[in-house]
């Protein structure tokens, strides 16, 4: 049977069409096997963050450790550390909680060693922002979770050191803004307080989106669907 050129034409255009389609189910695969291993390593992070989060408290890390210090192995680890608040040093940071808009109150804390480190006491509604109790003055034992720091700012707003208007835990920043030297590279979110008229500590929360099965499966999905599509277009051959 003779081939003319536009049956000829056609014909490659299938086969094109083909090897697109297995090159897409190809990649789509991929895909969706990278995401559930993806999953796999979230799972155990957030298996790993609640073991730290719930284990007894350690010392908080000293100067020798902080170059070690990273998110992945340290975030949310239960810490203690001992030492005196430094007056006058608060910084407010803006924060919307369970009991709505107003401020995480952040103090320096000046350990025996001498560093210091900065403790987020809690969280202060905005109609407190002027009342939300003072730091003990004599010497304390702060036990919390160890949190990196968050530097630049909030989504939409950066730290404006300058006007004092704050809208994530600079460490950083916030230790220069308050002219603070040997200041730990995190800060510690306090344990709950049962003095009312302190900020209300122990609402940090711990939440990791994992929503890698669910792209999996969509990846998958794509797969199958490029498939068919192919084995389609060879039947049509």
């Amino acid at each position: 049977m003779e081939v003319t050129p536009a049956s000829g034409q056609q014909t490659g255009r299938r086969v094109a069409l083909v090897a697109l389609l297995a090159l897409l189910g190809v990649a789509f695969t991929a895909l969706s096997v990278w995401q559930l291993a993806r999953r796999t390593e979230k799972l155990a992070l957030i298996a790993a963050v609640e073991q730290r989060a719930h284990a007894t408290p350690v010392d908080a890390p000293g100067p020798g450790q902080w170059p070690a210090i990273n998110a992945r192995h340290d975030a949310y680890r239960a810490v203690k550390v001992t030492g005196l608040f430094l007056k006058g040093g608060d910084t407010l940071v803006q924060a919307v909680s369970d009991f709505g808009p107003g401020y995480w109150v952040i103090t320096p804390l000046r350990t025996g060693p001498g560093w210091i480190v900065l403790v987020n006491r809690g969280f202060t509604a905005a109609d407190r922002r002027t009342n939300y109790g003072a730091a003990p003055s004599d010497a304390v034992t702060v036990t919390g979770l160890l949190r990196v720091t968050e530097p630049h700012g909030g989504f939409l707003h950066a730290n404006d050191p300058a006007q004092d208007r704050w809208y994530s835990r600079d460490v950083a920043t916030i230790g220069k803004a308050r002219r603070l030297s040997q200041v730990a590279p995190y800060f510690i979110d306090a344990g709950t307080n049962p003095d009312p008229a302190q900020p209300i500590g122990g609402l940090t929360v711990i939440d990791f989106p994992n929503n890698h099965l669910n792209y999996a499966l969509t990846w998958l999905a794509l797969a199958i669907l490029s498939a068919i599509g192919a084995v389609r277009a060879l039947r049509r051959s």
